[in-house]
């Protein structure tokens, strides 16, 4: 069972940045692929960005060169520097660790980008 609490979220202005962790705890997610989704008022989840355990990342095309995932396994964290938010980025932010049985999720943390 892996345990994953977010943080971080709040409220920026346009064009500023946010660090978002997930705190994970129960397991070490050293094995895991992590990812963050995010998810808006009236809109599917979607996927934000992974990183697997050898550390290769993949973006959403609308976040790609702005956002950076990244991990620190000695901390059982996962992070998602996000710079040149825009209102677009609005959305409740949730961490997800992939392991071979299931996925586990974060409660999710708010993000909110004022014009």
């Amino acid at each position: 069972q892996v345990r994953l609490v977010e943080s971080g979220g709040g409220l920026v202005q346009s064009g500023g940045s946010l660090r978002l962790s997930c705190a994970a705890s129960g397991s070490s997610i050293s094995i895991y692929t992590m990812a963050w989704y995010r998810q808006d008022i009236g809109k599917e989840r979607e996927l934000v960005a992974w990183i697997n355990s050898g550390g290769s990342t993949v973006y959403k095309d609308s976040v790609q060169g702005r956002f950076a995932i990244s991990r620190d396994n000695s901390k059982n964290t996962v992070y998602l520097q996000m710079n040149s938010l825009t209102p677009e980025d609005t959305a409740v932010y949730y961490c997800k660790a992939v392991s071979s049985s299931r996925p586990f999720w974060g409660q999710g943390t708010q993000v909110t980008v004022s014009s």
